[in-house]
């Protein structure tokens, strides 16, 4: 799952973005509205954590966008005005959910994954194939009954190839989905994270690569 945090207040961001991280999302942060509206253009997010009050182009501009292009990008709307009023004209301004500042960090993670459950491509809240079980929302994974201890980033990648139901993911795909902006494509990230993925899932193997594609679970 990826997320784009937008909040000018640089500090709050990076909390919010490492507390995020820690959930198991990928998170790219930017502090204004131009470059929220640049990352929007150039990576596909699950869900944007919209700060409403965004310099150089304000947050509610970038909901209209959004809605004007039809994305699918969920908006999570921060504002620290939290009357009713102020609530009720961010959602008419196409905002799925909104929150008030301050708020409690477990609600806003909750809030996040929610709105994922409601996009265009809807999780179910258990995964099964060959003998894994991946809990989505306990973000618990195990094989044949035996718990696994996966990382925030192998957990994202072993539900990225049991979503694919059988078919192939190519690394960029997993580059895309389970990494941040920051990720370099020829560091070789993803073929490490696999190998990791690999040995904790044991044997006999049951993630393949697909020569020229990506892999297959």
């Amino acid at each position: 799952m990826r997320v784009l945090v937008a909040e000018d207040e640089e500090i709050l961001a990076e909390l919010v973005a490492t507390g995020l991280r820690r959930a198991g999302f990928a998170v790219d942060t930017v502090y204004s509205g131009d470059a929220a509206l640049a990352y929007l253009g150039l990576h596909d997010y699950d869900v944007v954590v919209l700060d409403r009050d965004l310099p150089r182009v304000h947050g509610d501009d970038v909901a209209r966008r959004l809605v004007a292009v039809g994305s699918r990008t969920r908006i999570l709307m921060l504002t620290a005005a939290g009357s009713m009023e102020d609530r009720v004209a961010g959602l008419d301004l196409g905002a799925d959910d909104y929150l008030g500042k301050p708020f409690e960090f477990p609600e806003l993670v909750s809030r996040v994954r929610a709105l994922r459950r409601r996009s265009a491509r809807p999780v179910p809240p258990q995964l099964e194939r060959h003998g894994i079980r991946l809990d989505t929302v306990r973000r618990t994974a195990s094989r044949e009954g035996r718990e696994l201890d996966l990382s925030p980033k192998e957990f994202s990648v072993l539900q990225l190839l049991l979503e694919a139901d059988g078919g192939a993911v190519s690394a960029e795909e997993l580059l895309e989905r389970a990494w941040d902006a920051n990720a370099d494509p020829f560091t070789g990230a993803v073929r490490v994270c696999m190998s990791k993925l690999r040995g904790k899932l044991g044997e006999p193997a049951v993630i393949r690569t697909v020569q020229g594609v990506g892999y297959a679970l």
